[in-house]
């Protein structure tokens, strides 16, 4: 969400003591900071959850100044690929304290440890004239990164992570109830975030919010997760990761290439990068094993972790082999890249012309590529190699490049993703769906 967050002042009270929060969350690359992920006001009664520097998950509760609740997690969640499911239930009417909050994440209660709240405990949330915001703090500071889905907030009853979630007989993965049976009381809602033109409509009522910045409706859910850059494997990189991590701004002062969150080992997957600024050049788009090394390369130097790309001036590496292949390309080109890991071949297009007369849905023309890839997998790659600073824009199938929709969404064979260019027959996008996991 970066600096967006969804606001509104309830002008009823309802229940001030027992509540519930249900969400998906998927989050971004600022795990060393705190990211709310909602907040009641004032600062002196607020209630707020977040993920601390640390990337446990607290609760936290002020009364009268005083903070009287601090329980946090000991799981960790630092996964910027998949999506985790939150429940906190808080009931400050129960006689055992630790009946008063319980915290679960992808259907397990969490151990939890810290302050719990006293017993009859009124706290800030329900009450009319009181802030409630959905990613952030206050209006100004620690915003979430990431992405949400199904937000649920119940005024009256503390709800177990089974009312709103189960698990798939087939996959054995907890996955979201669409139409959860609740009583949503006073305050409550449901955010499905179906409205493009409205992120903020209750699905459950007539408890709206206002959306302030610049909301974006995503293809990602989590039934189908999508690549992203992976900010955990990076190389050298040390650019400055947006938008859920499908943009990133490289680091002038370093040679800088970067991988995605998803990889494969078969099938035939398609995504688009956009330089929305080159820098001064010695940009490549391509695909790689994982790196997790701090080694530099240079253009030609047969590195074993990078395996195939397209480079600024028009050439094909293959491994160490340049050959002439193509246009050059730079700021504002939109490079397509169909990786066909059953016939071990590559193709690229540049503003959706595959060059040197490549025609991935025929296999005319395709770069060979490696059969052995260190990890198993082949994934994404981009980046420089001349210490310069490139903003890369990857869409990876949720049609956008940064916050900017696809300009006249292209054909889509498979029916996974939306893209700039007409994706080649047979090729889908590198997603969760798309693997078949």
């Amino acid at each position: 969400m970066a600096s967006t967050y969804l606001s509104r002042t309830p002008s009823s009270t309802g229940n001030d003591k027992i509540a519930t929060f249900s969400a998906w969350v998927k989050r971004g690359s600022s795990l060393g900071s705190q990211n709310n992920i909602f907040t009641s006001f004032p600062a002196n009664e607020r209630t707020q959850l977040f993920f601390t520097p640390d990337a446990t998950l607290k609760l936290q509760a002020y009364v009268s100044g005083s903070a009287t609740t601090n329980l946090e997690t000991t799981m960790k969640l630092r996964d910027v690929n998949g999506w985790y499911h939150i429940v906190v239930a808080m009931d400050s009417t129960q006689a055992t304290n630790t009946n008063r909050v319980k915290i679960y994440v992808n259907g397990v209660q969490q151990t939890i440890s810290g302050t719990y709240l006293n017993q009859n405990t009124t706290l800030s949330f329900n009450t009319s004239g009181r802030p409630f915001y959905i990613g952030t703090y206050d209006t100004s500071q620690l915003f979430f990164d990431g992405e949400m889905a199904h937000v649920h907030w119940i005024d009256g009853t503390a709800y177990q992570a089974s009312t709103f979630g189960e698990t798939d007989s087939t996959t054995g993965i907890w996955k979201p109830k669409t139409s959860p049976t609740v009583t949503y009381g006073t305050n409550g809602f449901f955010l499905k975030f179906e409205n493009s033109g409205a992120m903020g409509t209750d699905s459950a009522g007539s408890n709206n919010f206002a959306v302030n910045g610049t909301m974006t409706q995503l293809k990602d859910t989590p039934s189908n997760v999508f690549a992203t850059i992976n900010p955990l494997d990076n190389g050298w990189f040390s650019g400055t990761f947006s938008n859920g991590n499908n943009t990133v701004v490289s680091n002038a002062s370093k040679e800088n290439y970067w991988t995605s969150t998803l990889g494969a080992s078969s099938g035939k997957y398609y995504w688009e990068v956009k330089l929305s600024s080159s820098g001064s050049g010695r940009d490549y788009v391509g695909i790689a094993d994982k790196i997790s090394t701090t080694n530099a390369f240079s253009a030609y130097s047969g590195n074993s972790k990078m395996r195939s790309y397209y480079g600024y001036t028009g050439v094909s590496v293959i491994g160490s082999t340049g050959s002439a292949f193509g246009n050059t390309f730079g700021t504002g080109d939109i490079i397509g890249v169909a990786m066909d890991l059953d016939n071990h071949k590559l193709y690229f297009s540049k503003n959706g012309v595959f060059q040197n007369s490549q025609n991935p849905a025929t296999g005319t023309n395709g770069l060979a590529i490696d059969t052995s890839p260190e990890s198993g997998f082949y994934y994404a790659q981009a980046g420089n190699i001349h210490n310069t600073s490139t903003t890369f824009q990857v869409n990876f199938g949720n049609g956008y490049f940064g916050t900017t929709a696809v300009s006249s969404a292209g054909a889509n064979a498979s029916g996974n993703g939306i893209f700039e260019y007409d994706v080649p027959t047979g090729y889908t996008a590198l997603s969760t769906k798309g693997l078949n996991l």
